[in-house]
């Protein structure tokens, strides 16, 4: 499942592999039939209806495409449930965006803090343990950045989304 915002405003759930012949479009069944022209370009029919379609850029990153239906341009941001799971735990974003605050995912016990004010933390970096449900989480920095302030207490317990950590 997908969900996309067309030019920013227009937003749709779709399911489709975008191979197969069929999918749902906001939860109603739809078929297409698709001939490739060229790596980039096909020609779609749905519903009696003809249309040209062209990839003209895509982003795997920010999961951001461009597309031109019969000549007009649609900018398509997707998001699948991958990006929903990281927006529950507060973490949207934040490969492609500045670090700001690091939140804890979950309520839990903070175990251990590994790292201190104004060292510099490439993504992937340990930050803190916290324990939650009988089990030690190594709570990773989800991008590079500088520690500004810890606000997370070792052996203290924080609630899910306290700023643990905030960066410059």
């Amino acid at each position: 499942m997908y969900h996309a915002t067309i030019n920013g405003k227009q937003k749709l759930d779709i399911e489709w592999n975008g191979k197969n012949a069929e999918g749902k479009l906001d939860n109603m069944p739809f078929s297409v039939d698709i001939a490739t022209e060229s790596p980039g370009k096909s020609h779609w029919i749905h519903r009696n209806q003809s249309f040209n379609v062209e990839i003209v850029s895509m982003d795997a990153a920010t999961k951001e495409v461009m597309v031109k239906v019969n000549g007009t341009s649609y900018n398509v941001q997707l998001k699948d449930r991958f990006d929903d799971l990281l927006k529950s735990l507060g973490m949207e974003g934040t490969a492609n965006t500045k670090l700001k605050d690091l939140k804890a995912p979950m309520p839990g016990m903070v175990l251990d803090i590994l790292v201190a004010e104004g060292q510099e933390v490439e993504k992937d970096t340990p930050l803190i343990i916290l324990e939650a449900m009988k089990m030690e989480n190594v709570i990773k920095s989800p991008a590079s950045g500088i520690v500004k302030k810890v606000l997370a207490t070792k052996g203290v317990a924080v609630e899910k989304n306290n700023v643990l950590i905030a960066f410059q």
